[in-house]
């Protein structure tokens, strides 16, 4: 079993991540040792290119070393990754070369979810992912096999305060745009082509009153059939991929009149409409 400092993450994708994106922290690799094929020998070649053994054992160990049997026959034992923080944050904008285009969850806490968010902010380019430290799902063993490599590749912050992250983000230049279902404004009549940070809440909560005050405008994805919502993982790849599509058309951008630091707050100029 992991000790108090490692990880038994699982699933193939997960795992191959983790040898080509952090081997450092890939400690030692079990395989089902009656799975043969082209996936387990690419695996095995990723285990000795990082000077990793890949051990062979029984399903059943597989079984008890991932705590699910749901493992895909491979199991790593991995330093956890460990999430930015408040500070680490300011730094990182600072040194972005590209508009930023964050996404903000605030409090999801099904591990299925967040892993689903990771996987699709990997895919449409995210810059990075905010998550509040309290009533919020870490980074877990499932979330990292559900991200299929996602949550390697993507840089994750924990903040203490979200509201204030987000008064911050603002001072920083981003607009903050929140889903929400409420609202008159389409995810596709609303500008997101500027530095932006994509704002979305917990299953079945949405967003906190707090964070939504912190947001410049709100939108919502329309919806043609008869349920009223989509949850937060299908939302957000929803509206990940608008903002990935508006940015690829390389129109004019319109960004936060940052000449006094942020602290005036300028909406006439962009109201995220297009």
């Amino acid at each position: 079993m992991p000790n108090a400092t490692t990880q038994h993450i699982f699933g193939w994708h997960a795992v191959l991540s983790a040898l080509e994106q952090t081997p450092g922290r890939v400690r030692r690799i079990w395989l089902d040792e009656g799975r043969t094929g082209e996936r387990p020998q690419a695996l095995i070649r990723a285990a000795e290119a990082a000077r990793i053994v890949a051990l062979r054992t029984t399903r059943a160990e597989l079984d008890a070393l991932a705590g699910t049997r749901r493992h895909q026959g491979v199991v790593a034992e991995c330093d956890p990754i460990d999430p930015g923080n408040d500070r680490d944050l300011g730094g990182f904008l600072r040194g972005l070369t590209q508009p930023a285009l964050l996404l903000v969850l605030d409090g999801v806490q099904d591990p299925h979810n967040l892993g689903a968010c990771l996987r699709s902010a990997d895919a449409a380019g995210v810059h990075a992912v905010i998550l509040p430290r309290d009533n919020a799902v870490g980074i877990t063993a499932t979330v990292r096999k559900v991200a299929s490599g996602g949550a390697d590749t993507v840089p994750v912050f924990r903040v203490t305060n979200l509201a204030r992250t987000l008064d911050e983000l603002k001072q920083a230049g981003l607009w903050i745009a929140g889903a929400a279902s409420d609202t008159p404004r389409e995810l596709y009549a609303t500008d997101l082509r500027g530095p932006l940070a994509l704002v979305l809440g917990a299953e079945g909560k949405g967003l906190r009153r707090l964070t939504r005050e912190r947001c410049d405008f709100l939108m919502r994805i329309p919806m043609a059939g008869s349920v009223a919502s989509l949850n937060v993982s299908a939302a957000a790849a929803v509206c990940l991929f608008e903002a990935l599509r508006q940015r690829r058309a390389a129109a004019p951008v319109t960004t936060r009149d940052n000449a006094d630091g942020g602290a005036s707050r300028q909406l006439a100029k962009h109201d995220g409409t297009l």
